[in-house]
């Protein structure tokens, strides 16, 4: 499939959840692990525990679901094109109280362009607003994401102290506040 951006038609977002399609879930369940075999490609990712995000993927809606979060995929001309989930963070020293954390944030290459991480995070802010959240907490690798560093900074997600353990080299947390 290709999306020439004069062709494109808006893709639409949809939550998952327990209700969803068995298609639909399976869609979703592929993009995510998309996302994880283009984090382990990247160097520094050697880390990365990518069984820990097969489980992850297996057990949607229910892993995000169950940590009081959720997650969205896009499709467009009935085809998947992008995801992104979210939870609740217990505070610490770093997260405030009344925070979630957005995760993996993934717009495959043909959709690219077409503004539909900026919709997926919008989309996700719009909902941590709704919940009464206080912040959205995000971790990224600006080297080898380079147009969603930027794009969380045109966002007003700003630097933070550090507030998890990802094993991957080259990261920088960010927040911002609702």
């Amino acid at each position: 499939m290709t999306l020439r951006h004069a062709e494109a038609e808006t893709p639409a977002l949809e939550e998952i959840s327990e209700y969803s399609s068995p298609e639909l879930i399976a869609a979703a369940r592929e993009l995510l692990l998309e996302y994880g075999r283009f984090v382990v490609a990247q160097p520094g990712a050697a880390r990365f525990c990518f069984g820990s995000l097969e489980k992850e993927a297996a057990r949607l809606p229910r892993s995000y679901l169950e940590q009081h979060g959720g997650c969205l995929i896009a499709t467009s001309r009935n085809s998947p094109v992008g995801f992104i989930a979210w939870r609740a963070l217990a505070p610490s020293a770093h997260v405030i109280e009344n925070a979630w954390e957005m995760k993996r944030l993934w717009v495959r290459p043909v959709a690219r362009g077409l503004g539909l991480g900026r919709r997926l995070t919008e989309a996700v802010i719009a909902r941590a607003k709704a919940a009464h959240r206080k912040a959205i907490y995000l971790d990224t690798a600006p080297a080898s994401m380079t147009a969603a560093h930027n794009m969380y900074q045109q966002m007003g997600f700003e630097p933070c102290p550090s507030y998890n353990d990802t094993p991957v080299d080259g990261l920088v947390w960010m927040v911002k506040t609702l």
